[in-house]
């Protein structure tokens, strides 16, 4: 399909979207298409602020892998997303794209970008569309809750005056809480916790871990890339994940440190510590490595040794001196063992304002297969309001579009069976 159509034309019904980024606008779309007339109320000066930012180096929409690997990507929320994925999928998304004068290509890694690349054009022709379909957006508009009567929402402006708006279906887009001055602070867990909504705590994902590297290191390479690494997390049932990471003061960044970040989180709850093991030479295996070491020059030092052998740059080198208290082995066998297991002592996670995403939100029993809150019939949840996760990759926006159709599905659904049809 080329645009996210929903399931009635012209059906009558008024419905508020909290939430200004992918997942309420999609939401917008799919409810002002079916003839309801939909607000979108967002609490900043502008919608799609974090959508915008996370395209402004280029807009990594989806993915363009096959269903079970893409699949894969959520973990444990594999099963309940896939139903959603297969409603609103990444083809879907590349066809909405294309709908709005933004076909998209596949890049060499087979992520998803719009044709300029950058978000903003298509952000801009998306906000058009909405305005033909007749959506209102009000900004500057923070809900805090709902009414005493358990049924209005209560929003309050810029100028804290406080009013209650009715309507027959809400879609709650809210976010996690990463990139707070973005709009997303998780200000929402509260309100839906007093409602005795089950909310798992909000966690950083997709985030930068802690190091304690040496002043020397630290000094030296904070800035340097790691480049085609292989990151795994020692004593947990998690792939090698391969890609390039970065060197920072506070510790390491990247794609590859992103991919395995739940699996980090886990050894830290449970342990307090966890290793984070570095393969400098992934496409290697350890006995080509030693055959290759065991060609050494005998005035060679060991920096040069690995260099000249095995093609290590100087901050690959380095990391393995900062993974010893003693010297670096002079014997091959052991220097290849080491090269492909860099153990880096993990101390914690980068601060939830610092995080791309987040995990947790709320839990997947507390809404119906039409993202329904159980508890709130007529509300709907979508997009990192809900306890999933995903890597940078796509995956994120893939997601927060799907369950932005799905939830706006079930408010079309919930207002045909209200109107008798």
């Amino acid at each position: 399909m080329t645009e996210p159509r929903a399931a009635a034309e012209d059906l009558a019904g008024t419905a508020s979207v909290i939430g200004g980024g992918p997942a309420g606008l999609i939401a917008a779309e799919v409810l002002a298409r079916a003839g309801v007339s939909v607000t979108v109320y967002d609490r900043m000066p502008s919608v799609g602020r974090k959508f915008l930012l996370a395209g402004h180096g280029g807009l990594n929409i989806t993915h363009s892998e096959d269903r079970d690997r893409l699949l894969a990507r959520y973990g444990t929320s594999a099963g309940r997303l896939a139903p959603m994925l297969a409603t609103f999928g990444p083809q879907d998304l590349r066809d909405w794209c294309a709908g709005l004068g933004e076909p998209t290509f596949i890049g060499s890694s087979g992520r998803v970008f719009p044709q300029a690349f950058r978000a903003t054009p298509l952000f801009r022709a998306w906000l058009a569309r909405l305005g033909e379909l007749g959506v209102r957006i009000e900004t500057r508009q923070r809900w805090t809750g709902w009414a005493d009567d358990g049924g209005a929402l209560r929003l309050v402006d810029a100028d804290a005056v406080t009013r209650d708006v009715s309507s027959d279906v809400t879609v709650f887009a809210l976010g996690g809480a990463s990139w707070p001055r973005l709009g997303s602070d998780g200000g929402w867990v509260a309100p839906f916790s007093a409602l005795g909504v089950a909310v798992t705590p909000l966690r950083a994902a997709n985030v930068g871990v802690q190091v304690e590297w040496t002043d020397v290191f630290e000094d030296r390479f904070a800035g340097a890339p790691l480049k085609n690494v292989g990151l795994t997390v020692r004593g947990r049932p998690v792939p090698t994940v391969r890609g390039d990471a970065m060197v920072t003061r506070t510790g390491l960044e990247g794609g590859p440190v992103y991919a395995i970040g739940a699996a980090i989180r886990e050894a830290l709850d449970a342990d307090g510590t966890c290793v984070v093991e570095v393969d400098l030479r992934p496409d290697l295996d350890v006995d080509q490595l030693a055959d290759r070491l065991t060609h050494r020059r005998p005035k060679d030092s060991v920096s040069t040794w690995l260099r000249r052998s095995i093609g290590l740059d100087p901050v690959a080198i380095a990391l393995l001196r900062e993974s010893r208290e003693d010297a670096l082995p002079n014997d091959a066998a052991a220097a290849a063992a080491l090269v492909k297991a860099v153990p880096v002592a993990v101390v914690g996670t980068m601060p939830i304002e610092r995080a791309i995403s987040t995990a947790g939100g709320i839990a997947w029993s507390e809404v119906d297969e039409s993202l329904m809150l159980r508890a709130l019939p007529g509300t709907f949840v979508a997009g990192e309001m809900l306890d999933w996760e995903a890597p940078t990759g796509g995956y994120l926006l893939q997601a927060s579009f799907s369950t932005g159709v799905v939830a706006a599905r079930g408010a079309l659904a919930r207002l045909t069976r209200a109107v008798g049809r």
